[in-house]
């Protein structure tokens, strides 16, 4: 048997860490970078990073439909070429702040006196740039997930795919994991060449490996049945549901066309999807988001400093070895235990939910030493990356093919939505406390710390919630079937 669904997997993973990459270069950026030369507070960080994941959630609603209808191939390059272009084009919103507010270098608005008139319309005019660049990046990145969970149910069978899940999954992981110990360093290289700011350069770079991953993806892709790297045993393997008494190929791909957008949302399991997505984006963002500027703020690490790469390093490290096994753990379910793979991924999540609960004690520990935090947020990290993992199969387990990438969608907007809520709140929470100081106060923090204490409680019991609700829509595995 070929292995080249394996090869499949590997493009996955490249994808996924690439998207996380550049996503990740304005939050290792902004604090240490971008701040200090556009005058920005963590309200207004907030905002951009809300209103991305605003509209990364309603092009999500769309991008499964788009999959679905360009085809995966097709889909796919559109959407990596979309935010490849996005990303390099945050590079240029600092020459365009310059020239739109008057200034003749970057230098001369770095000096301008913070909290002036002039500073706010500095600080206006580029997160109105950065907010455009932002949503081409919601935009092409809304496609990632809904065609990468269709060519896992494309290449793997039900038992597999929570695996091959994880395994394209921890692109995710390591691109959190490579970012930090490469983008500050490359935003400080160029930055001491005199180079703009240094951080322009880092979005070019970063958003550029999309475009060579293009080229792979075109030359390698092909549906299984038509790929010639695919051989008649491996054919076999991959199909082996529809030897188990599933609809036959060509039956089930004629009634797949049936199910419209619309009705996706009647099926008690396509609720089931958003809701664990609402409640769990949220937390993965917030930490991929802020967890650079908690070390900086908290701490005094920059993430250019040393300690702080090591930290952030650290941190993604363990979410990167844990997760992996997050998506093989409920395979052993299936294999040795003999329960139904939707059964073996519900138990699973369960044991996964309740990773994220130290981050109650993050907080706290950091009295102790910095690296308590990392070491806890990292377990909470990989928590919610196993977590994902299982939740992006059960679609597989419950519909049918065509339909994949449209309920990846749909759930990605309600992730997106709650990305939103937690970000903005988290940004205004923070400027807010920060500013009243002794007088807010909360679980025995005071001030800014207390702020990030409410976020990390919020955090870590947002996964027991999500699978309570969950069980409780679905409480057995019940695949969609559609009639005539």
């Amino acid at each position: 048997m070929t292995n080249w669904r394996w090869w499949m997997c590997v493009l996955l993973f490249v994808a996924t860490t690439v998207n996380y990459m550049d996503r990740q270069v304005l939050s290792l950026t902004w604090k240490d970078f971008i701040a200090p030369e556009f005058h920005w507070t963590d309200a207004d960080y907030g905002n951009i990073t809300a209103v991305f994941s605003i509209i990364y959630a309603v092009c999500m609603l769309f991008a499964g439909r788009f999959v679905d209808w360009m085809g995966t191939k097709k889909g796919y390059l559109w959407a990596i070429g979309v935010w490849s272009a996005g990303a390099c084009v945050h590079g240029a919103c600092g020459w365009l702040t310059v020239h739109i507010e008057g200034f003749e270098s970057a230098s001369a608005m770095t000096a301008v006196e913070s909290g002036s008139a002039a500073a706010l319309a500095i600080a206006s005019t580029s997160v109105w740039l950065f907010l455009a660049a932002r949503c081409i990046l919601a935009l092409g990145e809304a496609g990632n997930f809904p065609a990468a969970i269709k060519v896992t149910a494309e290449y793997f069978p039900k038992k597999d795919r929570a695996f091959a899940t994880s395994i394209f999954n921890a692109g995710a992981s390591v691109g959190a994991l490579v970012a930090p110990a490469t983008i500050p360093l490359l935003a400080q290289y160029f930055k001491d060449k005199g180079i703009g700011g240094g951080w322009e350069m880092a979005f070019v770079i970063i958003g550029a490996l999309g475009f060579l991953w293009m080229g792979f993806w075109i030359f390698m892709y092909e549906k299984p049945e038509k790929s010639k790297h695919v051989n008649a045993a491996e054919l076999e393997y991959i199909h082996q549901d529809d030897a188990e008494g599933a609809q036959p190929a060509a039956v089930e791909e004629k009634q797949e066309k049936k199910i419209s957008f619309w009705r996706c949302f009647t099926y008690r399991q396509t609720w089931s999807f958003i809701t664990g997505k609402f409640f769990t984006d949220g937390v993965w963002w917030f930490y991929l988001f802020w967890a650079p500027a908690y070390f900086s703020d908290q701490y005094g690490y920059s993430s250019s400093s040393g300690m702080g790469i090591a930290l952030i390093i650290t941190l993604y490290a363990i979410v990167t070895v844990l997760s992996i096994f997050g998506g093989y753990l409920p395979k052993l379910f299936v294999d040795k235990k003999g329960m139904n793979p939707y059964a073996g991924r519900m138990l699973a999540m369960l044991i996964f939910a309740f990773l994220p609960l130290p981050a109650l004690f993050a907080q706290s520990a950091g009295a102790v030493s910095v690296w308590w935090p990392a070491i806890i947020i990292g377990l909470a990290g990989a928590g919610h990356q196993a977590w994902s993992a299982n939740l992006f199969s059960t679609i597989g387990d419950m519909f049918p093919k065509s339909a994949i990438a449209t309920i990846t969608g749909i759930g990605g907007m309600a992730g997106g939505v709650g990305s939103y809520l937690i970000n903005k709140g988290a940004g205004a929470l923070f400027t807010y406390s920060e500013q009243a100081g002794a007088q807010f106060s909360f679980m025995g923090f005071e001030g800014k710390q207390a702020g990030y204490m409410i976020v990390f409680c919020v955090c870590a019991v947002a996964y027991i919630i999500a699978w309570s609700i969950m069980k409780t829509l679905v409480p057995k595995y019940k695949p969609i079937v559609l009639e005539d």
